[in-house]
């Protein structure tokens, strides 16, 4: 079931989710968790992938939080983790990358991602976290490649083959998404200025620059939207209604495909905020974040 909420912000609401340095921790919350950095999960093409692990020491094994960093599928770093204040709340982050436009085009994002959750399930008894139960979130591109981690559990053609631990799952049980693409095909017609030019990383991502144009057939093979089902897992969507960069109309569109299909996802709007911004990872969002999360893990041993 969808629901929509609408939320005031009379602070900082626009810039760059980059700039954002909301996940910096207090000396105390830091001295509790066990920090492991630039573990190598897969490499591709002569490529390593990497991620970095923040693990509380307070309650093992705890839940698993994955974090994408956005930038336009082109840039960005796994080394800013807005939703790193989790830690304080019981559970495991962990920040992975991905491979850019101008190494591969999609679906290569993607299969790296889910390799990262196949490593992390992998690996989960040697570093303390409780991989069984796993959300994922995401912001920009980072939200766009949650979303579809999260509704395409099923889809072999977006698996991918990359990294170790093959018998591993790369399902999800749980997504959040900060104003990330949910529908390139609608895209095209209400942004065109932006899905049609390199203006927008999606045109790289959805191969615009090595063909010249994009094709339908790329833009649905991209898009969340187009994998909902019955069997997809909770969805929190954070995004502002001042957007220019991803308009609102992207979460409202698969907030209202999980609505037909009956699932469990609400849309909170942030009256005035633009494109990424510390406004999304403090209050009162981050309790909602904390809330939808506690809600959904499993009840603790």
């Amino acid at each position: 079931m969808c629901s929509v909420a609408l939320a005031d912000e009379r602070g900082e609401g626009s810039g760059s989710q980059r700039d954002s340095d909301s996940g910096k921790q207090s000396a105390a919350a830091k001295a509790t968790v066990q920090e492991t950095a630039d573990l190598v999960y897969a490499e591709i093409d002569g490529q390593q992938l990497k991620l970095d692990l923040y693990v509380p020491q307070t309650q093992r094994p705890c839940p698993l939080l994955v974090w994408i960093h956005g930038g336009g599928w082109r840039a960005g770093s796994r080394k800013r983790v807005p939703v790193l204040p989790m830690t304080e709340q019981g559970f495991a982050v962990a920040s992975i990358s991905y491979r850019f436009t101008d190494k591969a085009v999609f679906p290569a994002q993607i299969y790296d991602c889910k390799a990262a959750i196949r490593w992390l399930r992998g690996n989960a008894k040697a570093y303390g976290y409780d991989a069984d139960w796993i959300a994922v979130s995401g912001g920009s591109a980072g939200g766009h490649l949650a979303l579809l981690m999260g509704v395409s559990g099923e889809v072999n053609a977006l698996e991918g083959t990359g990294g170790g631990f093959a018998d591993q799952s790369s399902a999800v049980q749980a997504i959040v998404d900060y104003f990330g693409p949910s529908d390139f095909v609608l895209r095209g017609r209400t942004q065109p200025e932006r899905a049609y030019t390199q203006e927008s990383g999606s045109f790289a991502l959805l191969g615009g620059v090595r063909d010249g144009k994009l094709s339908g057939v790329m833009e649905k093979f991209a898009s969340p939207t187009h994998y909902v089902s019955a069997e997809d897992p909770p969805l929190l969507i954070f995004h502002g209604t001042e957007d220019k960069v991803v308009l609102h109309d992207q979460s409202e569109r698969i907030a209202n495909a999980y609505a037909a299909a009956g699932l469990d996802a609400k849309l909170v709007s942030v009256k005035k905020a633009g494109h990424g911004g510390k406004v999304f990872f403090r209050e009162p969002y981050l309790e909602m974040l904390t809330d939808f999360l506690q809600r959904h893990r499993p009840a603790p041993e």
